[in-house]
């Protein structure tokens, strides 16, 4: 029997103005298990961020419940662009949630050399982000968050700051890496093909304000990496429905 990590129970949203009020999400519910990769797609503006914030506690709900089935989990956010600094070394970077935190230990370090020797940075440690390519850079940046050792990572468009061709390889290369260490994750994305490809559920909401319209659960034949997965027969059958609800129109 799969582990529910999180629950989440008519999640609400509104934000109060002087003269008005928004309501940017409704009665939101759904469940994360231990290990799912869960992708949030939904029209422009609609709230996808905003529930990943209420998530991770930088922002506040209005309304419903959100309940982690685990003592003292632990998250872990990436955004949209890698943040890296460009005075610190590799190495240096990805150590840096633990010099934060207080938790730089020899055992902790030994983990990020070893996530960046498996992940094909090694020669990179003591190199400066000016010289590492987009792809190797967001790399980098998914190093420096499992180095805390996440329970769930929090993807916020991690990989829509690439052009295409290093977004392809690095959503294989993040898939992989979340698959490997056995993670659960909850991206946010607004790209269809990115989330049919990389999530076992994909999670599809309303426009503003922003409810659930349906939630697939992805079932690919001779699933693999996200870039094999794109071209497996049930993609398009998946790709046009999730197009459908989204009322997107060519």
């Amino acid at each position: 029997m799969k582990n529910k990590l999180l629950e989440v129970k008519n999640l609400g949203k509104t934000y109060h103005e002087v003269k008005d009020s928004i309501v940017a999400i409704r009665n939101v519910s759904f469940d994360v298990y231990d290990k799912e990769f869960i992708a949030i797609v939904g029209p422009s503006g609609c709230g996808k961020s905003t529930i990943l914030s209420i998530l991770a506690g930088t922002d506040y709900k209005s309304s419903g419940d959100v309940r982690y089935n685990m003592e003292n989990i632990r998250l872990a956010y990436m955004l949209q662009r890698d943040s890296l600094f460009p005075w610190r070394t590799i190495l240096d970077n990805c150590l840096i949630g633990l010099e934060i935190t207080n938790t730089l230990t020899k055992e902790n370090k030994n983990y990020v050399l070893q996530l960046l020797e498996t992940y094909g940075l090694h020669d990179f440690i003591y190199k400066y982000p000016d010289s590492l390519s987009g792809g190797m850079r967001q790399r980098v940046a998914l190093i420096r968050t499992l180095a805390l050792k996440p329970d769930i990572l929090l993807l916020d468009e991690a990989m829509s700051a690439l052009d295409y061709q290093s977004r392809l390889a690095i959503s294989d290369d993040i898939y992989r890496i979340i698959k490997n260490e056995g993670k659960t994750a909850i991206m946010v994305t607004h790209d269809i093909s990115e989330a049919i490809s990389m999530a076992d559920r994909v999670i599809v909401l309303t426009k503003r304000p922003a409810t659930i319209k349906n939630i697939y659960e992805i079932k690919l034949t001779n699933k693999s990496t996200p870039i094999h997965n794109r071209k497996c027969i049930e993609f398009s059958d998946y790709y046009d429905q999730i197009w459908r609800d989204l009322d997107v129109h060519i």
